[in-house]
Parts: C-alpha cells; sequence; structure tokens
C-alpha cells in the first residue's frame, strides 16, 4: 500500500479552496441530473407528454438509464481514478457534460424522447466516472480528520442541488408542454437550454481544483467486469468495509423507490407537476439538513452509532408514508421526517468508506461500492415495476415496500456492523 501522496493537513480549514470547488463542481452536475431525470419522469408518467410510450410505471425507465452505466462503468472509472489525477478526470468528464447537454437540447427541440432517454443514458455514462474521483478526492482536500463533516457538507449541498433540479424540473416541464389554459407557446429550447448552461457552469467551477497527483499510475485497466468485482469484493470482505458497502447500496435502493413514487402524486393528489415537484424537493432538502446534523453531531471523527438511529427513523415515516391518507402537506411532513433520518445513515456509511479504504486502492473500492449502490438502485426500479405493472399497487402504497425493506434489510447489515458500530476506536481515529 502506498502512502498518501497528496496528504491534506488535519487541521486545514474544511471550506478551503479544492474542497470548494469540488462541492460546485457536484452541485452542478447534480443539478443537471435531476433536472433532466424530473423533465423525463414527469414526461412519462401519466398525463405526460410521452406518456404511454414506455408503458404504467414508464419513469422508472429512466432511473435505469441513469443506473445501468454506473453499474457497468464504475469498476473502471475507479482504476482511472487511482491511476490518473483525480483533477483531470473531473476536467474531462465535467467536459463531456457540455458535449451531452448539446444532444439533450437537439432531444427536446425536435420531441425525440428516445433521444432525450439517450442524453440521460450519457450523463450517466460521465457521471460514472466522476463517482469515484469525487468521493475518492475528498481525503485528499481535507484530510482525515473533517471526512465526517466534508461529507456531511457535500451530502447537503449535494441534497440542495436535487432540491433545486428537481424543483426546476416542474416549471421547466411545464414551459416544454404547458397546462391547458397556459396563455404561452411552448418553448421546446428550455430543458436543453437549461441543461448547457447549467453544463457551462459546472465545467468553470472544476478549473478551480488543485492539482493532485495520481495515488497508484502502475494501475492496468481492465474492462473485465466480473474480474475487477470480483477482485475488489473479495478484497473488501476481508474486514467490514463490504458490509458497511453493502448497507450504503441499500439506502439507494430504497431511495429509488421512494424517487419513483413521488411523481405520481401529481395524480394521486391531483396537483400540477410544479406542485408535485416540491414533494422531491422536500425530501432532498431533509436528507440535506439530516447530512449536516450529522457532520456536526461527529465533529471531527465518524460516529457510526448514528447509522441504526437513521434505519429506524426512515423505517417508521416511510410505513406511515404507506398507511395515511394521501393528503399534500401530511405527505410532505412525512417525507421530510424520512428525509431527516436517511442523514443520518448516510454520512457515517460514506464516511467509513472512504476511512476504511488504503489510499492507493480507494478509487477502486470506492467505484465498486458505487456499482453496489447503483445495482441496488436498478433492483429498486424493477421493484417498483413490479409493484405496479403486476400486482396494480397504488404508487402510496409502496412506501409500504421501502418500509419492509428498510426493516430487514438494515436489520441485517446493522447486525454484521455490530462489532463496527460499537467500536470506540473507529469514533477516535480521526480526531487524531
Amino acid at each position: 500500500m502506498n502512502p498518501d501522496p497528496n496528504p491534506a493537513e488535519p487541521s486545514q480549514p474544511l471550506f478551503n479552496r479544492g474542497f470548494v470547488a469540488l462541492t460546485l463542481t457536484q452541485f452542478f452536475g447534480a443539478v443537471n441530473d435531476n433536472v433532466l431525470k424530473g423533465v423525463l419522469s414527469f414526461a412519462v408518467a401519466s398525463g405526460g407528454i410521452w406518456a404511454g410510450q414506455l408503458g404504467k410505471g414508464g419513469q422508472s425507465y429512466v432511473s435505469l438509464c441513469l443506473t445501468i452505466p454506473f453499474i457497468l462503468l464504475s469498476g473502471v472509472g475507479g482504476q482511472i481514478a487511482d491511476r490518473t489525477s483525480k483533477r483531470t478526470v473531473t476536467v474531462i468528464v465535467k467536459l463531456a457534460e457540455i458535449g451531452i447537454a448539446l444532444v439533450g437540447l437537439a432531444a427536446f427541440l425536435a420531441g425525440e424522447l428516445w433521444l432525450a432517454m439517450a442524453t440521460m443514458l450519457l450523463l450517466a455514462i460521465q457521471s460514472a466516472f466522476f463517482g469515484p474521483a469525487k468521493y475518492g478526492m475528498i481525503p485528499e482536500l481535507v484530510g482525515d480528520g473533517r471526512l465526517s463533516q466534508a461529507n456531511g457538507t457535500i451530502n447537503m449541498f449535494t441534497n440542495i442541488a436535487v432540491i433545486v433540479g428537481t424543483l426546476a424540473s416542474g416549471p421547466i416541464y411545464s414551459a416544454f408542454q404547458p397546462e391547458p389554459g397556459a396563455t404561452h407557446a411552448a418553448l421546446t429550447w428550455v430543458p436543453g437550454g437549461t441543461l448547457l448552461v447549467v453544463a457551462l457552469i459546472g465545467f468553470a467551477c472544476c478549473l478551480l481544483l488543485p492539482r493532485l497527483r495520481a495515488m497508484d499510475p502502475s494501475v492496468r485497466l481492465s474492462w473485465n467486469l466480473v474480474d475487477t468485482y470480483w477482485v475488489s469484493l473479495r478484497e473488501m470482505g476481508r474486514g467490514p468495509l463490504l458490509s458497511v458497502a453493502a448497507a450504503w447500496a441499500g439506502f439507494y435502493l430504497i431511495g429509488m423507490l421512494a424517487l419513483l413514487i413521488l411523481p405520481d402524486y401529481r395524480d394521486l393528489l391531483g396537483v400540477t407537476p410544479t406542485k408535485a415537484s416540491y414533494l422531491l424537493g422536500t425530501l432532498g432538502v431533509s436528507i440535506g439538513l439530516g447530512s449536516v446534523g450529522a457532520g456536526l453531531i461527529s465533529g471531527k471523527h465518524i460516529e457510526p452509532r448514528l447509522i441504526p438511529v437513521g434505519a429506524v427513523g426512515m423505517t417508521v415515516f416511510f410505513a406511515l408514508l404507506g398507511l395515511l391518507p394521501t393528503s399534500y402537506w401530511l405527505i410532505a411532513a412525512l417525507l421530510a421526517g424520512a428525509g431527516f433520518f436517511a442523514g443520518f445513515y448516510i454520512v457515517p456509511l460514506q464516511a467509513l468508506l472512504q476511512h476504511l479504504s488504503p489510499a492507493d486502492e480507494r478509487g477502486r473500492f470506492l467505484g465498486t461500492a458505487n456499482a453496489l449502490s447503483f445495482v441496488a438502485s436498478s433492483l429498486g426500479s424493477l421493484i417498483f415495476l413490479v409493484c405496479r405493472n403486476t400486482f396494480s399497487m397504488p404508487s402510496n402504497r409502496v412506501f409500504l415496500v421501502c418500509a419492509i425493506l428498510a426493516f430487514v434489510g438494515s436489520g441485517i447489515l446493522l447486525w454484521r456492523l455490530r462489532k463496527l458500530i460499537a467500536d470506540p476506536s473507529i469514533r477516535k481515529s480521526q480526531g487524531k
């Protein structure tokens, strides 16, 4: 194992230039992902301009376009992040995002669903290469002593980006396809134009990242997915890292189910796309607040005891969402509760993934963890399809499935992690 060639000073301020640049780069990338995903979800959901072209629950196919590239490419992305400067990787993928935005602009101007879906797929491909570099860069920029605070902060800004992108997707979709009685014509350039402007801003932000050396230039790229993932999983399984990654992935399975349910509240509640997008925004802001809260509680160390607190809270609020009546403000309040506890769950797991991964293999391990999380997300999309198409479940009742999965899955994984959660050395290891 090679020592970290870019060690950040433990006493370095959290909001140094590099970390701020990374946070802003991630912010604008997440805005674009959520604008496009939100607009497409409204377009293919019941009542949308492309409703019926993908069948009932069509928004799950939009999500699969987002998740499958992560499964196929995260391993390679992790290898590249280890052998190449993570700043270089970031600049290249953000430049690619500008070209992808131009494809999206053409798709919406032409009114072509499949070209718009291809844009989603291309955005996911560039994000799959950015993910391991992004998460692997955090310890290089802030040092181990700031991991919990850094993860809480970047999660907060990511969720603010989710809010911004999600809230914007409603008005953007309404501009693209005006509601009956609207006074303006369809502004078909708005979705693609938004993607392009945001991509340009994100590219400008990434140029502010400091130079970083490659962790292990000797890494040889392997496109053999089975071998790449199997070797990483086997090495991760020698300690608690694999169980941490599995618990992290479980969050994304349940989170994907929740995100697929929410667009259908447009019909369940009889509200406009803009008002339905506020529910998605509520979930995003509450996850952000929970993430910041977890970071503040953790201070300059990792606090694994927050993980079971988050798991219990999510289970309770998802069960209530599936059982209680469909009242707009009640749903918003319950989503806020579920999101807040989700922040408690995800921040210590994310910090543990970074802390337990050796510096010269961090990209590969985080790439594998990323792939696991998107396998879980894809499984969430398939579960949503089965619930809606095979069992004809009302969308809001699918929250009961979320609650059951949260209860059973987190219970098993937390049992496996019980020694790590109780280990005082983990809570002290970052404070040195």
